[in-house]
């Protein structure tokens, strides 16, 4: 007999959302780890909320929340807040009852933006690696840093000179050429010009177009009006420079979890400096002998004395001309494992870059980056537990 297609009016449900997801999801070893990580951090949320006024999105909804953007690849909070809407997943992963409405798009991104701090990104980070079933996992000797640029929410044409240089007028410093005689000025030269000079943009224009040929453009002199704090940089000779921060993290190398996460913003000396930071955060006041893995980049003589006075025993891939690594270091069998492990750390950073948000961020600001590149590492770690927890 063949079925009606009817359509009914109301829809009545008593199978309750944790019924409707299978029993062996990967979300659920996921979920459990994270709400054991957000109960060690309820003291830590009490602090940050006044004891009276009106309520606000719980933080525990706001971080998960944030968590299923990143690891479902959601475009944005709009979009997320209108998937929730149907996505029973989706609401079962963030403590949402069938009935319960769904924020509003502005109103959850301005209480996720007062949460969600670099500190308390690194907490929850640090809650998860503290875990019971993830601590066994994790190396306390061997670890592995490097870094990786991160795309700034800031076009090219925003890079503008500074005041103080549109203030300067031209050839008024003492190491100008010197200006052009009169007598030189009223003699008549008949050039005939070979292309027509473009048309500068008129004020006000869309996306106007803009050449910057011939024009010297540095930090020390451009800033983008966009975001201040970016800055035009590029790791290899022949790439373009980009605006852009840099995002570091520290891996142990038994399984390649991240431990430690940080941007800065993008110079030749910000990746030393902040693998220092990270080991010594990390590990502080260790007297226990840690090995470092880096590649060439992190090559210097003044690096590597800094590791050997922090009990770290920096194994760095050897620059072809005045490296500061020699046979006191190579010879060991636990240089070749190192230069071997260290490559892992790329697979976080292409994880950011593809399933998270990381290959070009939407947000500005060296903080509010710092914490959704922490948070997004907290999730890549995450999503390899199933896998790793099921062996």
């Amino acid at each position: 007999m063949r079925g009606t297609d009817e359509t009914s009016g109301s829809l009545f449900s008593y199978v309750d959302l944790e019924e409707r997801v299978p029993r062996r999801y990967p979300l659920r070893r996921i979920r459990r780890v994270v709400n054991d990580a957000l109960i060690s951090m309820d003291a830590e949320f009490d602090r940050l909320y006044a004891d009276d006024g009106r309520p606000s999105i719980a933080p525990e909804r706001l971080l998960r929340a944030s968590l299923i953007q990143i690891l479902f690849s959601v475009r944005s909070e709009r979009q997320l807040m209108e998937q929730m809407q149907y996505n029973l997943l989706f609401r079962w992963f963030v403590g949402l009852g069938i009935d319960d409405p769904v924020w509003v798009p502005t109103v959850f991104s301005k209480n996720r933006d007062r949460l969600l701090t670099t500190d308390i990104a690194q907490k929850f980070l640090a809650a998860i690696l503290a875990h019971r079933e993830i601590a066994p996992l994790l190396s306390d000797e061997h670890f592995s840093v490097d870094g990786t640029l991160i795309k700034a929410w800031a076009s090219v044409k925003s890079f503008q000179p500074k005041p103080e240089q549109e203030a300067e007028e031209p050839g008024g410093g003492p190491d100008d050429p010197p200006a052009t005689p009169p007598a030189a000025e009223a003699e008549p030269t008949e050039t005939k010009p070979e292309t027509a000079p473009m048309t500068p943009p008129k004020s006000g224009t869309r996306n106007a177009e803009v050449d910057f040929r011939g024009q010297k453009r540095s930090n020390a002199t451009h800033a983008s009006v966009t975001d201040p704090e970016a800055r035009l940089y590029k790791k290899s000779p022949g790439a373009g420079a980009i605006l852009c921060f840099m995002g570091h993290t520290l891996m142990e190398n038994r399984h390649g979890f991240v431990v430690q996460a940080e941007v800065t913003q993008a110079d030749g000396h910000a990746e030393r400096k902040a693998a220092l930071d990270m080991v010594h955060r990390h590990s502080p006041g260790s007297t226990k002998r840690l090995t470092l893995g880096a590649d060439k980049a992190y090559d210097a003589e003044e690096f590597v004395q800094d590791l050997r006075q922090a009990c770290v025993t920096p194994h760095v891939a050897q620059k072809a001309k005045f490296s500061a690594i020699n046979g006191r270091t190579t010879r060991h069998e636990g240089y070749a494992i190192s230069q071997r492990c260290r490559k892992k750390i790329e697979e976080p950073f292409g994880w950011a870059k593809t399933v998270g948000p990381m290959a070009q961020t939407m947000l500005r600001g060296v903080k509010r980056i710092g914490a959704q590149f922490t948070l997004t590492m907290a999730a890549c770690n995450l999503a390899r537990l199933p896998r790793l927890l099921a062996e």
